[in-house]
């Protein structure tokens, strides 16, 4: 009997490590046939953008082939300059993208749990939201001069709208039903917050989160244009500058490339944040 229930185990083992491996290698495919998909648009447009070139059709100093472009980006690599540009733009991203959350969790949660606090700085938030972020330049230059600083904070602000109203809508849309049950079972204000508000508003955080990183890449060209000496906004001025269009491409490519690799880390972030909703798998 003790030897029977013991083969039982084993195959129920067995099975359930087949079942996990086929959940696996289905994923992977899957994985594999999105970034497969994914990529017919860019490769046709590539493909289309070089024989055009080839033959004329786009002036080369207007349009240069992608092959161009691309001998302009190995050239940087190799000689050391792109790694330098890249870094610095990063890390200007990076730090107003903190800045710009930190202060957007603060007042969007103020704002979403209490009344008056909206009545008070939403009014004013909202205004502020309207303005261009060129207009913010000359007075930042003005308050902070030309250096980090007046960079970070630039991107600060872009980030910070979007999340701000994610926070704000997230709390304000939570179910009140979910909140009178929570009250029923005796929960007291910081466990509402923790076991219900929180988890409820979560989604549209992360959401807020994706659209600020975001405006964050397309302030910081704003933000580089304050004197930089280095970054791929100081790439585009440079390549405006010296009427070398391969240069302002590169610099774009590079925009693009490295925002969708940060927007896929913060996708792979909500995606293991919210593992728990029932959401429809496509």
């Amino acid at each position: 009997m003790a030897k029977n229930q013991s083969e039982l185990a084993s195959v129920l083992v067995t099975s359930r490590g087949v079942k996990q491996k086929s959940v696996r290698v289905k994923k992977q495919y899957k994985g594999l046939q999105s970034i497969m998909l994914g990529s017919i648009l860019p490769i046709v447009l590539i493909t289309v953008w070089e024989l055009l070139s080839r033959i004329g059709f786009f002036p080369s100093y207007q349009l240069p082939a992608p092959t161009v472009i691309f001998q302009t980006i190995v050239g940087m690599a190799q000689d050391g300059t792109l790694w330098g540009h890249i870094g610095i733009t990063t890390y200007r991203v990076f730090a107003g993208f903190v800045l710009g959350t930190i202060a957007a969790v603060i007042l969007g949660s103020l704002v979403g749990f209490y009344k008056k606090a909206e009545q008070l700085f939403d009014p004013m938030i909202q205004a502020f939201r309207s303005i261009p972020s060129l207009a913010w330049v000359p007075l930042f230059i003005l308050w902070m001069g030309i250096g980090e600083p007046s960079k970070v904070t630039m991107i600060a602000v872009g980030v910070f709208f979007p999340i701000y109203l994610n926070i704000v809508s997230g709390i304000l849309g939570v179910d009140r039903k979910l909140i009178e049950v929570g009250k029923m079972y005796g929960l007291s204000t910081f466990q509402l917050v923790r076991r219900i508000i929180l988890p409820a508003s979560l989604p549209s955080f992360l959401v807020g989160l994706r659209s600020g990183l975001g405006l964050g890449w397309m302030f910081v060209v704003a933000a580089e244009l304050m004197g930089a000496s280095q970054g791929l906004g100081f790439l585009l001025v440079v390549g405006q500058n010296m009427s070398q269009p391969e240069t302002i491409i590169a610099s774009i490519i590079l925009f693009a490339i490295i925002g969708k690799l940060s927007d896929w880390v913060l996708k792979k972030v909500e995606t293991r944040s919210l593992h728990w909703q029932d959401r429809l798998v496509k």
